[in-house]
């Protein structure tokens, strides 16, 4: 027999995919968003409960979490209370009522964003993705430089944030909004704009949302003395400060 000399295949190294935490009380709800995210190449875990969300955070560490805010015993406003005493992991809020009070709350918590039932998998999926594509920069092959303004610190890579030194711990949300103030410090980005660069145009999200996550910047970074973060610019939007304190 001849021995051929065939050219050994090349090595296929596939990115690891994502990890969402499906948390909702109602179990066909989770096995559409389960099937939905699965059919999109997103892996995924279930929880039924708030308390089953907290072990299932700690035992699994997904990349973010579906969580549906009216649960029993434990709901999805403290769940994600307790999420964010202890770190920045990304957040989707499900709602079953159209009430502006629970998503503008959802949002002061840290949320980045939420999708009202009755919904379209396909809108969840593509929120999902959203906010999963922001995350996919955390290690980039060439080190983004910092942004320094005043005492503010922006670490791109590293998504960290600081000021005069102290760091300060932000949403995916919250830094991406601080990071594109702070490309541009001279710019009124108009509250529209602001969203266009986080979503995309034609993104779905209110002007309250964009309101409230600003003014958790501005309660983050006052509670180290900064009075002067993010200036408003009535009836146009929002820019950068001089961030000197």
């Amino acid at each position: 027999m001849l021995a051929l000399d065939l050219p050994a295949h090349p090595r296929i190294v596939c990115p690891m995919p994502r990890t969402v935490l499906v948390v909702d009380d109602d179990p066909h709800i989770r096995q559409l968003l389960v099937f939905a995210l699965g059919k999109a190449g997103l892996d995924t875990v279930e929880a039924a409960d708030g308390e089953a969300a907290l072990a299932a955070v700690e035992e699994h560490e997904p990349d973010l979490v579906v969580l549906d805010i009216n649960m029993p015993r434990m709901d999805g406003l403290e769940v994600c209370r307790r999420i964010r005493a202890s770190g920045d992991l990304p957040i989707l809020f499900l709602s079953s009522r159209d009430d502006e009070i629970d998503r503008v709350v959802g949002i002061e918590l840290g949320a980045d964003d939420y999708v009202v039932k009755p919904f379209s998998p396909r809108e969840v999926v593509a929120r999902v993705q959203a906010v999963l594509r922001r995350t996919g920069g955390r290690a980039p092959a060439v080190s983004a430089p910092a942004i320094r303004h005043g005492r503010l610190l922006l670490d791109l890579d590293g998504w960290r944030a600081e000021w005069g030194g102290e760091p300060v711990v932000l949403t995916l949300t919250e830094f991406s909004i601080l990071r594109t103030l702070a490309a541009m410090p001279a710019k009124v980005f108009s509250r529209d704009a602001i969203i266009d660069r986080l979503h995309g145009p034609g993104f779905a999200i209110t002007d309250r949302t964009i309101d409230s996550h600003i003014r958790n910047l501005r309660g983050k970074f006052a509670a180290l003395g900064a009075t002067d973060l993010i200036e408003t610019r009535a009836g146009i939007g929002y820019r950068l400060g001089a961030c000197t304190g």
